[in-house]
């Protein structure tokens, strides 16, 4: 039952991804907004609620190890994982003045949470100051997004089409990473792996499968900026409003490790892909299969 439980939720994943980068072109298009903001905003956020009802309720539950390391395994494998697949599958070059700006909120993040994360708690009030950091990008997202419609192009489907359709596969997705995420706990649960782990790299890559699967079927549709912009905003939106709500409903625990390696992972992995955008001006395929060696390395040092 497991195995079909699990077939079932990667079938629903593609399919909500599609759906949902079929609703979410159009509305960019209605809101003469670029992809990348739509990618950044509402597709980054939208697949990335599985992280945040994973994490309120295990800091609720009084698990706050895999609450942090839910996100940042997700943000991890969010940029090794998830756009190192979808430039496996076609190159994903976006000029650097699309991404410098939201590249820095991502930095920006990372260096925050790890501040937080060294005296091993975010408290309430840094739960605030992470929420005032999500207001101010979605501010800055929105103002600086529009951009000079496409000539010649076919009208977009209607935007009441265009919301159920984005709303549906959002809805699709997160069924089905709630169904992987389920079965592939409990089977690691049954051979004895540790909270922690589990957070890091079977909860975080279950709950990352919207982003894979939305950038994915992104790429394969050539939506390049829709696919980095799902990735770069899933991983704002993971510490500053994830962590930054967890914290608000109740202060969160952090065990050591989390500051002295994972942290570790989560900046370099940032920094990488910050590098690789301003040297190589996006992720041709080498890289991405580059990426994608990278995280079978992490995951065999976290399973070790």
């Amino acid at each position: 039952m497991t195995y079909i439980l699990f077939a079932l939720g990667l079938v629903a994943l593609f399919a909500g991804g599609e759906y949902l980068v079929r609703g979410a072109s159009n509305i960019a298009r209605h809101y003469n907004l670029s992809p990348m903001v739509i990618g950044l905003t509402i597709v980054g956020f939208g697949t990335s609620a599985p992280e945040l009802l994973v994490s309120v309720q295990a800091a609720l539950d009084g698990q706050p190890a895999i609450s942090i390391g839910n996100v940042l395994g997700s943000n991890i494998a969010n940029i090794l994982l998830i756009l190192g697949t979808s430039a496996a599958i076609s190159a994903l070059m976006i000029p650097l003045a699309k991404v410098w700006r939201d590249l820095g909120f991502m930095m920006l993040a990372t260096g925050m949470i790890w501040w937080m994360l060294l005296d091993g708690t975010v408290t309430r009030l840094e739960g605030v100051v992470l929420v005032a950091g999500l207001l101010t990008f979605l501010v800055t997202a929105f103002v600086t997004g529009k951009e000079d419609p496409e000539e010649g192009l076919p009208p977009p489907a209607p935007m009441l089409m265009s919301i159920a359709q984005t709303v549906g596969g959002l809805v699709v997705l997160v069924i089905g990473a709630r169904l992987l995420v389920d079965s592939a706990t409990t089977i690691a649960r049954d051979f004895g792996v540790s909270e922690a782990v589990i957070g890091l790299t079977v909860v975080a890559v279950g709950t990352s499968l919207p982003e894979l699967a939305t950038s994915v079927v992104a790429a394969l549709r050539k939506q390049t900026e829709i696919a980095v912009g799902n990735v770069v905003g899933s991983n704002i939106f993971n510490i500053f409003s994830i962590l930054g709500i967890t914290a608000l409903i109740t202060p969160i625990p952090a065990d050591p490790r989390f500051a002295s390696v994972d942290m570790l992972w989560v900046a370099g992995t940032s920094l990488g892909l910050v590098l690789v955008a301003v040297l190589l001006r996006g992720i041709p395929r080498i890289a991405g299969f580059g990426l994608l060696a990278a995280y079978a390395g992490y995951v065999a040092l976290m399973m070790a």
